[in-house]
């Protein structure tokens, strides 16, 4: 039988989606609510979680210890982990900052789009996995950005399908590099290296072995001359400014 105090069992990743989602509950007229437990209330919990401990930290069990309620009381705001995570994300690029200004170009408005994304994201690297994950992508904020920047592209004179490929060929780039970069960060915060000389000193014997063989002498120049490796946003705005250069090439833009 049935006991009378269970309670939903927890969402996963890749769940089925409510049939009404939580953004078409929240725009219906609003009802009253407990001034402790708002939706708004519950994301921002949740990125604390997820910022601090990482997103498999993220339980409908431990949400409610830390906001101090029940876990049934948070089922009557999200159906389950699926919503809570397009709470969170939605929450996430509330910190995308892209004002409209006079003059801007197409290019001014995507390079400041790769910036602000890469900002939230290492504020909360948990924003690059759920997008790797590809459950949650879809929230007003985050349309929000989408329609910034593929709107950027408008009144160019190019079709539709042009235009979105383009945008995308510069997420594809962001997500890229963001991948690279929070994965780094994340090897740095589990091994408690402080940084990139302990990252080289764990490595050093292993390198120095390979490099001493002379099968990579492109690579050991590299590594004995570069002067810029361990400056992570020279990397990804030299390679933005790359994908942008093809973009404007191939498109006479």
């Amino acid at each position: 039988m049935t006991q009378g105090n269970a309670q939903p069992p927890e969402g996963q990743p890749g769940d089925a989606p409510a049939a009404v989602s939580v953004w078409q509950r929240l725009d219906r007229p609003a009802k009253a609510q407990r001034a402790t437990l708002t939706h708004a209330s519950i994301a921002a919990a949740a990125v604390d979680i997820a910022d601090k401990d990482g997103l498999d930290s993220v339980s409908m069990r431990k949400l409610s210890g830390h906001l101090g309620v029940t876990t049934m009381a948070l089922y009557r705001y999200v159906v389950g982990k699926e919503e809570l995570f397009e709470l969170m994300l939605d929450a996430a690029y509330a910190e995308y900052d892209h004002p409209v200004l006079p003059g801007e170009t197409w290019r001014d408005v995507l390079t400041v789009h790769a910036h602000q994304l890469r900002a939230i994201a290492l504020r909360h690297p948990w924003t690059v996995e759920l997008a790797a994950r590809r459950v949650v992508n879809i929230t007003p904020r985050v349309m929000a950005t989408v329609e910034r920047s593929l709107g950027a592209l408008d009144g160019l004179g190019l079709d539709i399908d042009t235009m979105a490929a383009a945008q995308h060929s510069v997420m594809a780039y962001v997500r890229g590099a963001l991948t690279d970069e929070i994965g780094h960060a994340e090897l740095m915060k589990s091994q408690q290296w402080a940084d990139e000389d302990d990252l080289r000193n764990a490595y050093g014997p292993h390198m120095t072995w390979l490099l001493g063989t002379g099968r990579y002498p492109v690579y050991h120049r590299y590594g004995m001359g570069a002067v810029r490796k361990d400056d992570k946003a020279w990397r990804f705005a030299f390679g933005l400014d790359c994908v942008l250069d093809g973009i404007a090439a191939r498109l006479g833009i």
